[in-house]
């Protein structure tokens, strides 16, 4: 009996801008591309993004026409009595855009955060459940 295996696709990149395509964002600062990780199990899609500096009460996630929308947005306060001096690393806000399938029971997604990652599960639709329907006279 032969193994099937699937090899890890992984990919270092530096932190992408959004880019507006000519649209004018309604917050005055850079917004980036969350970086995601995706996994399935037999039952349900695990989508798990990096999102620094965002916590429940600053993310946005809707669904509207098969597309789960995220938005996060971070709020970054510069410590009393200091000057920053030299930055590696630029505060901004996330938004990121996927759109799912039939395959998934887009009435029970849930959504989780902790420090800075949110995990979105995605539960599959189960099949298509056999019924009889009842023929009246018309």
């Amino acid at each position: 009996m032969a193994t099937e295996s699937k090899e890890l696709q992984t990919q270092e990149v530096e932190k992408e801008e959004i880019t507006t395509n000519g649209a004018e964002r309604t917050r005055a600062r850079k917004a980036y591309v969350p970086r995601a990780d995706i996994f399935e199990t037999g039952n349900e899609i695990i989508v798990v993004a990096d999102m620094p500096g965002v916590d429940e009460n600053s993310v946005d996630i809707t669904l509207e026409k098969n597309v789960l929308s995220i938005n996060g947005y971070v709020e970054w306060a510069q410590p009393a009595n200091y000057s920053l001096a030299y930055a590696e690393y630029e505060v901004g806000d996330y938004f990121r855009r996927f759109t799912l399938s039939d395959e998934v029971d887009q009435e029970n997604i849930q959504a989780t955060v902790k420090n800075g990652v949110l995990r979105l599960h995605l539960p599959k639709a189960g099949p298509a459940q056999a019924r009889k329907i009842a023929v009246k006279a018309a």
